[in-house]
């Protein structure tokens, strides 16, 4: 293809205005052009995306547009859809679009156009809504509201687990949209991390309600025996409970299982493509206790997940209101911390206090200046079971680069440890101290008491303190408790 044939197929296909594409060629200069620096001044400018790019040189001469949506790229593909962020007037909009294959199946078509049709009807601030339903049988597509963010999946797995503050305050989101979808008699029945948005001001959306649709009061079996791959799980709990189709305790059941995934970094139930062991009911009654995979782990997030994956379906938290009426009790609970636990009203009733562990460094991010991996590790692992985040640098200089002045801090306290680093985390300790942005901001420089010049040059102050090599991590937690004496801590989607 000649730089010429693809401006003409920008302009044929209503990717650009002809005077921009004219003013794009203008830039090339005078003379013959390549097609690569054609494409890169027409993306550079915007006239056409990666993905624009890539159907023109296939020779697809449709899918740019559905109606009068601009497609700009893929943000999401499954097995029956793919989702393209798009833009109209200047807007920019999510189209969620059938998958070719089964335009021709009734069956998928329906259910696809259901799921737009009761999206409609679905407006709530922790549900994505739908706007538009396109029911073109040539191209069925949905429109819906566009989120900047992550799925709680890739959330999940890029934070390994979640602090149970925090997965607490994003199921409280996920439980007031199943309430809200409750009310309408609507539930959602499949319920995993990858159907949970986690916007950019870390709000949860609750995304595709696909089997919901299926859902018919008439028919009891229906759902329960349906053969699509996705209702399997909740038909296994329901026969294997006894329990209708659509039984909104089921969705309790998968709330609790995500909730178990967040605080863990693993589902409770076994994650397969194994329909027989899908089936098996075993698998909803041998759940290991969350307590046993996180042994820190808050006893009022344990309470509530073992409230949720109850298998007999009378003895669960029995429905979406219910389920975030707990969560709230157990967030105000942990705001509260263990020693206000007399203080605070009925609405923490159920909850022991007895062998909670201490959260106390939970809204708090620490920053780790060691180049030596086992203190590393063993600094990381001990702070981090006391609720603090722990960022970890080997590098005196890049972890002060970390430090902007218009920026949000990066740590609320940092450790320089002088054990391996020597006068280059002394450096670093000084510098932290005499910079404007960092000043006060707490810093602790563990040093070995045979450093003698280093502990002699280190600049003192009320927020530098210097701690002995060898260290036992309870006076570490102890110093850094007295450092962030005062300093507010960190909503719990920021750290």
């Amino acid at each position: 293809m000649t730089s010429e044939q693809f401006a003409q197929r920008v302009s044929d296909f209503g990717l650009a205005e002809r005077r921009a594409i004219d003013q794009a060629i203008n830039e090339l200069g005078a003379g013959d052009h390549s097609l690569e620096d054609t494409i890169k001044v027409f993306q550079a400018r915007g006239l056409v995306t990666t993905l624009h790019t890539e159907k023109i040189l296939k020779g697809d001469r449709s899918g740019y547009f559905y109606g009068d949506y601009k497609v700009l790229y893929v943000i999401g593909a499954g097995t029956f859809a793919r989702v393209y962020r798009a833009e109209k007037d200047g807007e920019v909009y999510a189209v969620k679009v059938l998958r070719k294959r089964f335009r021709d199946e009734v069956q998928e078509l329906e259910q696809f156009l259901r799921e737009g049709r009761m999206g409609l009807k679905l407006r709530h601030p922790n549900i994505v809504s739908i706007i538009d339903v396109v029911a073109d049988k040539r191209n069925p597509f949905l429109v819906m509201e566009f989120v900047e963010g992550q799925t709680l999946r890739e959330l999940v797995r890029i934070r390994e687990k979640l602090p149970a503050d925090l997965a607490l305050k994003l199921m409280n989101g996920i439980a007031s949209g199943l309430a809200h979808a409750a009310s309408l008699g609507i539930a959602h029945r499949d319920l995993k991390l990858s159907n949970v948005l986690i916007s950019s001001d870390g709000k949860a959306k609750l995304v595709d309600f696909g089997l919901a649709a299926l859902s018919d009061r008439n028919n009891p079996e229906k759902v329960a025996d349906c053969p699509n791959v996705r209702a399997i799980d909740y038909a296994a709990l329901e026969r294997g409970t006894n329990v209708r189709k659509d039984d909104p305790r089921s969705d309790i059941y998968f709330a609790g299982n995500m909730l178990y995934h967040m605080i863990a970094g693993e589902p409770a139930l076994t994650e397969t493509r194994d329909r027989l062991q899908r089936l098996n009911v075993t698998r909803f009654q041998e759940v290991v206790p969350l307590n046993e995979r996180v042994p820190d782990v808050p006893g009022v997030a344990t309470h509530i997940v073992s409230r949720c994956m109850e298998f007999s379906p009378e003895k669960r938290i029995q429905s979406a209101a219910q389920l975030q009426t707990e969560v709230k009790k157990a967030i105000d609970f942990l705001a509260a911390g263990p020693r206000a636990k007399s203080s605070l009203s009925n609405s923490t009733e159920g909850y022991e206090e007895e062998g909670l562990p201490s959260n106390e460094g939970e809204g708090y991010i620490v920053m780790l200046v060691e180049s030596k991996a086992s203190l590393q590790n063993v600094v990381r692992e001990r702070l981090k079971s006391k609720g603090y985040r722990v960022l970890v640098i080997s590098d005196p200089n890049r972890a002060l680069a970390r430090f902007t002045p218009t920026d949000e801090p990066a740590a609320d306290c940092v450790v320089f440890s002088a054990a391996e680093l020597g006068g280059l985390a002394l450096e670093a300790f000084n510098q932290f101290a005499t910079d404007e942005h960092t000043s006060q901001i707490p810093s602790i420089l563990l040093v070995d008491r045979r450093q003698s010049l280093i502990i002699k040059r280190a600049r003192r102050g009320p927020k530098r303190k210097l701690l002995a090599l060898p260290l036992k991590v309870r006076e570490l937690r102890a110093a850094l408790k007295e450092s962030l004496s005062g300093a507010e801590r960190r909503d719990a989607g920021q750290y």
